[in-house]
């Protein structure tokens, strides 16, 4: 089975946007999720048209996709304040022609009524925008297979899905809970797909292990979701080098072992 498989900026967070979308390209790549790199300008809710024109044509001259982008909510600013800037973000999501809008959801209790209410209200425009708006699990709100089947009820809208990321199930558990055991309740709701593994130190969960490497098991992740009706994309978030060169090694690596489980679906 044939699925995008793209990769995060994440594993080359060091670098510039330019620099990580040649390398991610040179690696096999042909989309990209951009994240918060040092020493690039962000996309967020108030970047200018110019910067996100600036990083949609670094990626474009790369040849990669930029088709997936990390957000935030400002939900700390109040409900309504909260509601205005994400729609911005959704409009400059837009502009830099992505498709997927990844959200983590909040930690904070106090927040958890306003987020879906948020999402009720930003879920028309990202539609409207061509843009899907796709929660991964990542504690609070969102990491349980009940989190993520509640907040899909709540938020009632199709430009609202799960992004799931399985690393981060047994990193926010600490190896309590395994994504195998319940994926097949979540994956009719999933609409992206996290590479990231986790492996477990002295009882300390860590992502930053190349796809294999850790306690996942990719084979029954990838074969349920697929089961359940996924139909991609995937993004690498996490590998186990540092390096820039060690890094392209690991990536390169990743997108065959994961191309290699799917051909066997």
């Amino acid at each position: 089975m044939e699925l995008t498989i793209g990769s995060t900026t994440r594993p080359h967070n060091q670098l510039t946007y330019e620099e990580a979308f040649d390398r991610i390209a040179a690696a096999g790549y042909t989309d990209v999720a951009v994240f918060r790199n040092k020493n690039s300008t962000e996309v967020t809710s108030e970047s200018r048209k110019e910067d996100v024109a600036g990083v949609r044509k670094a990626a474009a001259d790369s040849g990669v996709n930029p088709s997936m982008l990390i957000g935030r909510t400002q939900l700390n600013l109040g409900l309504e304040t909260a509601v205005d800037d994400y729609k911005r973000l959704i409009d400059n999501v837009a502009d830099l022609g992505v498709t997927w809008l990844l959200d983590c959801g909040t930690s904070k209790e106090e927040f958890y009524e306003d987020y879906f209410e948020l999402m009720r209200q930003a879920a028309p425009h990202a539609e409207q925008a061509g843009v899907h708006i796709t929660m991964k699990p990542h504690g609070g709100i969102s990491l349980t297979a009940e989190h993520l089947l509640a907040a899909v009820e709540k938020v009632q809208h199709p430009a609202f899905r799960i992004c799931y990321d399985p690393g981060n199930v047994i990193h926010y558990t600490r190896g309590a809970s395994r994504p195998e055991t319940d994926l097949d309740r979540v994956a009719p709701h999933v609409s992206t797909g996290i590479i990231k593994d986790c492996a477990l130190i002295n009882g300390q969960p860590n992502v930053n292990v190349t796809a294999g490497d850790g306690l996942v098991d990719f084979d029954t992740v990838l074969l349920v979701l697929v089961e359940g009706g996924f139909e991609g994309p995937l993004y690498v978030e996490c590998v186990g080098s540092t390096e820039p060169d060690a890094v392209d090694r690991d990536l390169a690596f990743t997108l065959g072992y994961v191309e290699g489980i799917l051909a066997g679906l």
